[in-house]
């Protein structure tokens, strides 16, 4: 019957205990009948009891026990020597074996609870413990265990169960942490199969989901199981690809389980050991530890319930080592859980009976058939006041040896924490500290308690680890499992576009520049990695890609190498690598020539422009002649040609071929800002002129993909694309509107028909395809608008696959080498179709691209005529009223006035005729004027002189 209950996976049943009380039966009644009592039938109650009783459960010939029995009787004499905690009462305590047995464990039990105890103590075994639970629970007796860390053991189950060590839930947590720190994906877990086992694993799967890690492999072996068994399980998943192994076993177990895997060659460079706390108290109760047994577990790392280093600890495990016997020569963390487990019974009866609570026990009627008769278990009480015992015990609080003992609302212990430790060289090396109020740090959890929690990864620190092998380096966590299987590699069996992959007769079976990409980069990797192409899809027309996505996420196949398009939701079942080909969606339309126009070199400008222009070589070319007029003769003559001159030169500066010199600086200033206005828009124009000319017109009217869009007209798209999905979900196009294209002829094909001759208005497809349909076809289509998705090709592996992470790094490396741009052009060189915009997006060239031209040409322009007249201004001035025969010699030409011609200063046409004159006449004149004032000045200076 023992057998049946340990099979059934740890699930209790109400009958349990039914059956073992019907068991207990056996036992002589003799030994219940003749025991005196100091109870009366029904129920016996002291209002001042002398002496109360305390049990305790658990294996004394273990290493928890051994450790456990000495703290707990130094703790009984410890209460019972302290006036302040039960004064008058002696407390007295019940020792029990349960030689790690569930069925002597209970049957110790029922036996105890004949004695009439308050509360028992144990056991160390979980297992043993979901068993005793079912008594207590019955007679309402707390059972306050110091070693049963199964987070199974729940206090909806057992309310009467109470848990005064750390649950191995928070250990768990611990050890995901730790796996995330590091960066592993993939753990294996070797676990004994029984309740603690069990459950604690379970809780490891939860927490490593948390962390986006998960159990590969949970190898379970039963408890007991013989070397032979051990050596089969280790070699079973020495053969795994995950080299990190969490190992969560009883203390008896550890020692045998690392001698077996050192011999395996398990504990090398490259493999990772994290053990549970059950090692760190093997190991802390043997002192000295045998170096042998210190040789095999180097490299290791462990974890330990975390106690504050205070006085009063080490004060006691003084005391302890003064009482070590050849059987117990050290102390593990248990003997102080087991120390202040005695305490916290204590002060809880203490705080009990001041409440003016009793202690008294009564008869459990469920004990009686329905007849009436006992059942012989007539000795079996129950505590009267358990329950109020009970939440008493919940509400203790006081500072013990393992730190703070209180209860949160779930009745764990606050504030859990464990040691990290390193074992190395001939001890154990505290790499760091985990709490769940900081998670991983090198503080210890007592400081940071002082501060606001923080678990943020950013915050997560360790001290370096020495691994196994004796490496610093931490250890990648995974290799290519030898099992003997390849990597099965599923490659899309194209029809089309056969660059990036296609079958190929010879090996290794596949070709293409994505092929090669995936072999440069695997060789890169320092493991080899034997791999298997297995191509998928009928042969005749292009896979679904996201029918080969969710085979490789079924595990049909463990990887996935092609032109696969990285899309969000492939990448929620699927890990992909670094992106190897740049790819992205684009609408292809047909082209035709333009046909030339008569007019086609009108069209580089706009009228406006072609309107200024031509205005500003007649302006430069008046403002030229203005300037040069009065100096240059070859801009001199009559009106007919010194009108034509001003055309002729306006023109011909546009070819630079004008025959009339410059004289003026001011002429010159302004001529060789116009030329280089002209040059600048010769060039504009021949430029224009000659992508007019040889520009290639859209034969469609669509744009871009918000053309399509908004139109009604059939979309093309690649056959097993995810343009489909996309068009089709996240822009909203109909359906009927999406034609699948089998091949680039179809492509080619749909494209010439267009949409009214039963061919398509665009292809919507991936960048890199549509590169190879161009340069294919002469450049007869071409893309319009933007790329309107931005994603790329890379190759994709099972979800957590430690392979993609490491062929990522191998394709950044493919890039940085440039290698991978040298696969490109082997299989990708293509033509260069690259088109000018189309006629409907031409920019003529207009106003607005010269206008800053114009304006300097016109601004000097102005600036010279303004100088020009000015110094004319100045020259007419210095004309006073003269004689008439000063007049004629200005003007001998006109009719002569009475008064004088310079005596009209402000008559206009004597302005005109005064600039008309060339200026070396008139520079001669102001010679002839100024000498005759002298002469005149000098007379007149004679003539008053005294004779």
């Amino acid at each position: 019957m023992e057998v049946l209950w340990v099979t059934r996976h740890g699930r209790m049943f109400e009958g349990r205990v039914l059956l073992l009380l019907v068991l207990f039966l056996w036992i002589p009644t003799q030994v219940v009948v003749g025991r005196t009592r100091t109870t009366i039938t029904n129920s016996t109650t002291s209002s001042a009891p002398r002496v109360l009783r305390v049990g305790a459960l658990f294996t004394l010939n273990s290493i928890i026990g051994r450790s456990a029995k000495p703290a707990l009787m130094a703790a009984f004499e410890d209460v019972n020597a302290d006036s302040s905690v039960l004064p008058g009462i002696r407390l007295e305590v019940i020792l029990h074996d349960t030689n790690c047995s569930g069925f002597v464990g209970t049957m110790e039990a029922l036996q105890l609870m004949e004695d009439e105890v308050v509360a028992a103590i144990g056991p160390q075994s979980s297992g043993i413990a979901h068993v005793i639970s079912h008594v207590v629970n019955e007679l309402h007796v707390p059972l306050v265990s110091f070693g049963a860390t199964d987070p199974s053991l729940s206090s909806l189950q057992y309310p009467y169960f109470v848990r005064s060590t750390q649950s191995d839930h928070y250990q768990m947590y611990a050890i995901a942490d730790l796996v995330d720190y590091y960066r592993w994906r993939e753990v294996i877990a070797i676990y004994v199969d029984d309740d603690n086992g069990r459950n604690g694993i379970s809780v490891l799967g939860d927490a490593l989901s948390k962390k986006r890690a998960k159990i590969s492999y949970k190898a379970a072996f039963p408890p007991g199981a013989l070397k032979k068994d051990i050596s089969d399980l280790l070699n079973g998943v020495n053969l795994m690809e995950s080299r990190v192994f969490i190992l969560h076993v009883n203390p008896e177990t550890f020692l045998n389980i690392f001698s077996i895997a050192d011999k395996l060659g398990m504990m090398n460079s490259g493999y990772v050991w994290i053990a549970t706390d059950a090692l760190a108290s093997t190991l802390d109760s043997l002192e000295p530890v045998d170096p042998n047994t210190m040789n095999l577990l180097q490299g290791i790392l462990v974890l330990r319930h975390h106690t504050p280093d205070t006085n009063e600890k080490k004060s006691f495990l003084s005391r302890l080592k003064r009482l070590k016997t050849k059987e117990t020569p050290s102390f593990n963390s248990y003997a102080l859980y087991a120390y202040d487990t005695v305490w916290l019974v204590a002060r809880a009866l203490d705080a009990f009976l001041k409440k003016g609570s009793v202690v008294s026990f009564s008869s459990d009627p469920k004990l009686q058939d329905t007849n009436g008769s006992m059942l012989h278990l007539q000795s079996l009480r129950v505590f009267n006041d358990g329950p109020t015992f009970l939440e008493t015990i919940l509400s203790t609080n006081f500072t013990g040896l393992t730190g703070t003992v209180q209860f949160d609302i779930e009745r764990n212990r606050i504030h859990p924490a464990y040691d990290i430790l390193n074992i190395g060289g001939s001890g154990m090396r505290r790499v760091g500290y985990w709490s769940n109020y900081s998670g991983l740090s090198v503080v210890t959890p007592e400081i940071l308690y002082k501060k606001p929690p923080n678990t943020s990864t950013s915050s997560q620190q360790l001290y370096g680890v020495i691994w196994p092998g004796e490496t610093a380096a931490k250890p990648r966590g995974w290799v290519f499992p030898n099992n003997g299987k390849p990597l099965r590699i599923a490659v899309p069996n194209r029809v089309s576009y056969k660059e990036f992959v296609s079958k190929d007769k010879n090996p290794p079976g596949v070709r293409g520049y994505c092929i090669d990409v995936f072999e440069a980069a695997i060789n890169l990797l320092p493991y080899p990695v034997p791999r298997e192409y297995i191509l998928f899809g009928p042969g005749n027309r292009n896979p679904s890609y996201d029918d080969l996505a969710s085979q490789v996420a079924l595990n049909n196949y463990d990887a996935a190498v092609g032109d696969v398009t990285i899309v969000p939701n492939r990448t929620r079942f699927l890990d992909f690598t670094q992106p190897y080909m740049e790819s992205g969606l684009v609408v292809v339309v047909p082209v035709k020539e333009i046909k030339s126009s008569p007019w086609s070199f009108l069209k580089p400008f706009t009228a406006q422009m072609w309107c200024v222009t031509g205005a500003f070589f007649i302006f430069v070319g008046t403002v030229v002649w203005i300037l040069e007029h009065r100096h240059n003769p070859e801009f001199r003559g009559r009106p007919r040609k010194q009108l034509m001159t001003v055309f002729w030169f306006s023109f011909s500066t546009m070819f630079f071929s004008h025959r009339e010199n410059t004289v003026s600086g001011l002429g010159r200033l302004v001529l060789i800002i116009w030329l280089f206005v002209v040059l600048i828009i010769n060039s504009s124009y021949t430029a224009s002129l000659t992508s007019i000319l040889t520009v290639q017109q859209l034969s469609s009217q669509i744009e871009g993909i918000d053309s399509l869009i908004s139109g009604t007209q059939p979309i093309g798209i690649q056959e097993g694309s995810f343009a489909r999905k996309y068009l089709t979900e996240e822009l909203n196009i109909q359906p009927s509107r999406i034609v699948t294209l089998k091949n680039m002829e179809a492509y080619i094909d749909a494209l010439e028909k267009g949409p009214k001759d039963g061919g398509v208005v665009a292809v919507v497809d991936e960048l890199p395809y549509i590169e190879i349909l161009m340069s294919s076809t002469n450049c007869k289509f071409r893309t319009v608008g933007q790329e309107f998705t931005k994603s790329g090709w890379g190759f994709a592996f099972q979800r957590d696959s430690p392979l993609a992470v490491d062929m990522s790094t191998a394709i950044l490396q493919l890039s940085e080498n440039g290698d991978l741009q040298k696969i490109h052009d082997k299989w990708l060189l293509k033509r260069d179709c690259s088109a000018p915009d189309s006629d409907a997006d031409l920019n003529k060239l207009s106003l607005g691209s010269f206008w800053g031209l114009f304006l300097i040409s016109g601004i000097a322009c102005l600036l010279a005529l303004v100088t020009f007249f000015i110094r004319v201004l100045c020259q007419y001035t210095k004309f006073s009223p003269e004689p008439e025969q000063d007049d004629e010699e200005i003007s001998p030409n006109r009719p002569t006035k009475s008064k004088g011609l310079f005596r009209s200063t402000t008559s206009f046409r004597d302005l005109i005729y005064f600039v008309d004159k060339k200026e070396k006449e008139i520079k001669d004149i102001l010679r002839q004027k100024s000498k005759k004032r002298r002469r005149s000045l000098s007379s007149d200076g004679q003539s008053s002189s005294p004779t």
